[in-house]
């Protein structure tokens, strides 16, 4: 026998006695039967996304509660991140339903612990130590069809009370042991509240049950309570003990034909309206029907074409009355490959701040730059015309002739050398 790699793992860490033997598989786990705190219980190893078959999974993952608007967002997005958080939201869903609806008197396997996607819970057995079998597999008489079709009744009921929908209750998701069903895999539980397909989720379920213990008992095959429980909950008078007939009166009237081919009418016009005002051509169609409905969404689509005209043009009008930049400096905020592009700029220039390896701008990339010989030569000039300036100061003849004539011999010097 193979053992899943996180079930090994959970055995090494203590939290697993020992793995007797596989009891089944379905399409999103597989379940273990397994010794854990010296009883026997299960362990439902769940499989990986690229694994699994359960189809429109969309449809249960609506209303669910994330931990943050960031983690909605990368859900949304089906991000690396978000399908990872998908992934432990819906591993989560039935350890959460099964510990609501344990405290809601449903009877559910009791859940012990989760781990990586690995979860421990009661093991329901036959009342000899043996799993309890699938109500799928039991031949019932017509009586016992129908005191299980009452018993699941209830429980859909309670489980509605609280909250919540199994979404994919039938025969192969109840076990039955000596006290009666028990409702089993939950991943894909959805909030009664918060799910707009609940009431057909609801409706699937009660249905689901009425085939199949009608092959037992024909007369439940005639029965609405799904329409009935959903319309009692929707009023607010449900209750766990509200007593249900299985009828449900549907309330039917006559259409008024009249009103909404003039709702249809006033949505034509304002297609048509909105077409108008926004200047732009309508295509010619023809006058009433269908071809009316072209004409307004041909109008809305002509708007919308003539708002991205408008924005190229607006786009190109800015770029040619912007400034003009040369092959390697800066004008008006617009550059070449060469100069600086608003605060960014290529290899050549800079780049908000920051210099690339040419050097920063021109006047610091000068300061910047080592002095030559010639430089120091002409600062040494410019020193010693200091010092004799200076040195005529101090003899008294600052702008006498012979002052004059020394800086003037200094002058020509430092020119000289220059």
């Amino acid at each position: 026998m193979r053992i899943p790699k996180r079930v090994q793992d959970m055995v090494e860490d203590g939290l697993i006695d020992e793995v007797i033997r596989p009891l089944m598989s379905g399409k999103e786990a597989s379940v273990y039967l397994v010794v854990a705190g010296g009883e026997l219980r299960c362990a439902k190893v769940y499989k990986e996304a690229t694994s699994r078959s359960f189809r429109q999974r969309a449809d249960y993952e609506e209303g669910r509660n994330v931990r943050s608007s960031r983690t909605g967002r990368a859900i949304a997005k089906r991000s690396r991140f978000g399908k990872a958080e998908l992934e432990e939201a819906w591993h989560n869903a039935e350890v959460e339903a099964l510990q609501r609806l344990s405290a809601a008197g449903v009877r559910v396997p009791r859940p012990y612990r989760y781990d990586d996607g690995v979860l421990i819970m009661d093991l329901v057995e036959d009342g000899l130590g043996n799993p309890a079998p699938r109500l799928v597999d039991l031949d019932l008489l017509p009586d016992e069809a129908r005191a299980f079709h009452r018993h699941l009744l209830g429980d859909i009921v309670a489980m509605l009370c609280a909250g919540v929908i199994h979404g994919d209750l039938s025969e192969y998701n109840v076990l039955v042991d000596p006290q009666g069903p028990v409702i089993i895999d939950l991943p894909q539980a959805v909030a009664a509240a918060g799910n707009q397909g609940a009431k057909k989720l609801l409706l699937r379920d009660v249905e689901n049950l009425a085939n199949y213990l009608g092959r037992f008992a024909p007369d439940l095959r005639e029965t609405d309570f799904g329409r009935e429980i959903w319309h009692l909950y929707e009023n607010g008078k449900l209750a766990p003990d509200t007593p249900l007939t299985g009828r449900f009166q549907r309330k039917e009237r006559q259409a008024n034909v009249e009103r909404v081919l003039g709702d249809i009418a006033d949505a034509r016009r304002d297609a048509e309206r909105r077409g108008a005002t926004g200047g732009k051509r309508r295509r010619r169609g023809g006058g009433g029907g269908s071809g009316g409905a072209a004409q307004g969404g041909g109008a809305a689509a002509e708007a919308a074409r003539g708002r991205l005209r408008r924005g190229r043009r607006a786009r190109i009008r800015a770029h040619r009355d912007a400034p003009r930049a040369t092959a390697r400096g800066r004008i008006g905020g617009r550059a070449t490959a060469r100069g600086r592009i608003g605060d960014r700029a290529t290899a050549r220039g800079r780049i908000g701040g920051r210099a690339t390896a040419r050097g920063r701008l021109r006047s610091r990339a000068r300061r910047a730059r080592p002095s030559s010989g010639a430089g120091r030569r002409r600062r040494r000039a410019r020193a010693r015309a200091m010092a004799a300036s200076d040195a005529a100061v101090t003899d008294g003849a600052p702008w006498g002739p012979a002052g004059v004539v020394a800086a003037r011999d200094v002058d020509r010097a430092s020119l000289a050398v220059a």
